[in-house]
């Protein structure tokens, strides 16, 4: 999958696998490195990223130049995402499990509610399973989204009054009310 994703020019670039100690290069640096993160999480639909891993993953070690970035490196990226709501650690201590959210809850709580809108789904209940991989989700892109980042895009809406989450024993049958 990776493959067809198109790097950018600063993938092929050295330095840019070395955090810069000059603080506006270095700025410029962590937001290109998080504008390629998203990119290539939204290319390849990703979630969820462990840091004990990351090193060894093609994003983060382009071995065509023999460089990779390091683990410290990556979580300034990583901190720097978390600021503006596109990482969500599992553990905010050991920082070790993130969701790495190319869209935002807000955005995808959007997205889904647009979509209840315009078919016509308002006061009906449906389950996550049909939200998350349904027919009618085929081309919506939030279909086959994770069924975490779906849950805190539904509570988002649950907060805001245009949704009730049902919850149950089972995954397959929990389910939600748009109103």
């Amino acid at each position: 999958m990776s493959s067809s994703f198109e790097w950018p020019w600063q993938y092929n670039f050295p330095p840019f696998f070395t955090i810069q100690p000059n603080l506006d290069t270095r700025a410029k640096q962590i937001e290109a490195w998080g504008s390629i993160i998203l990119s290539y999480f939204k290319h390849n639909k990703l979630y969820r990223l462990d840091l004990t891993e990351a090193q060894s993953h093609v994003l983060f070690n382009n071995a065509s130049i023999n460089r990779k970035l390091s683990r410290d490196g990556i979580l300034l990226v990583l901190e720097a995402l978390e600021k503006t709501g596109h990482v969500e650690w599992d553990n905010p201590k050991d920082k070790k499990k993130c969701y790495l959210m190319w869209r935002r809850p807000e955005e995808w709580s959007e997205l889904v509610y647009n979509w209840v809108n315009m078919n016509g789904m308002t006061d009906t209940v449906c389950t996550l399973f049909e939200l998350h991989s349904g027919d009618d989700t085929i081309g919506e892109e939030f279909h086959n989204i994770d069924i975490n980042v779906l849950r805190k895009a539904l509570q988002i809406l649950e907060k805001r009054g245009k949704a009730q989450i049902f919850t149950a024993e089972n995954p397959q049958e929990e389910g939600v009310k748009f109103f």
